[in-house]
């Protein structure tokens, strides 16, 4: 059987290695877990991006999401083949991807986690029925806290079952903190037979 997947998907002018401390962290965390990172898949002066911030506005947010996805699912694609055990993770605008491909069912996902995002995919929703973990830190000066919260609140309200925390103190970043709450997530969903 393969092992459980967890995709790690990084924010704006990054790349997956940005991503290596939690992705470090995961590997030790949860033995018998692969855990990947890679780059999202359009280049910008500083690193990668999921969907381009240029003008950006909620309304085109939206369409951006969806102008993405073909993209975003064959970087997935070529990650996931074969196995059926797979959660993934984002941060900030990966976050945001990890939640649209919860919310439209293109993913049998068994766990999706976001730190520092925000809900941003345009309805219909038809979720894929894993639960969801939001990690966001209250000072946040990137997207506020009080995105997570309606994020968290929005997946609720479709049945899904969602755990979220509000870290004081923390600007737009993962914490050790975090990373302790991803891996005990990851691990009750990802370790069971």
């Amino acid at each position: 059987m393969a092992r459980p997947l967890i995709i790690l998907l990084h924010g704006v002018n990054a790349d997956g290695a940005n991503l290596d401390p939690l992705r470090v962290f995961l590997a030790e965390h949860l033995p018998g877990v692969d855990v990947v990172a890679p780059d999202a898949p359009f280049p910008t002066p500083f690193g990668f991006q999921w969907f381009s911030l240029d003008d950006i506005t909620p309304e085109n947010r939206r369409r951006r999401i969806v102008g993405a996805r073909t993209a975003f699912d064959a970087v997935l694609r070529a990650l996931v083949a074969g196995r059926n055990r797979v959660g993934l993770c984002g941060f900030s605008q990966g976050g945001m991807m990890a939640l649209d491909a919860l919310v439209t069912g293109r993913w049998p996902l068994l766990a999706v986690a976001g730190f520092s995002t925000r809900l941003a995919s345009p309805p219909p929703f038809t979720p894929t029925q894993a639960p969801v973990l939001i990690i966001h830190g209250d000072a946040d000066s990137v997207i506020p806290a009080a995105e997570g919260v309606a994020a968290a609140e929005a997946l609720r309200a479709l049945k899904l079952d969602v755990r979220s925390h509000v870290l004081p103190g923390v600007d737009h970043c993962i914490t050790p903190e975090g990373m302790g709450l991803a891996a005990a997530f990851f691990g009750e969903r990802l370790l069971v037979a």
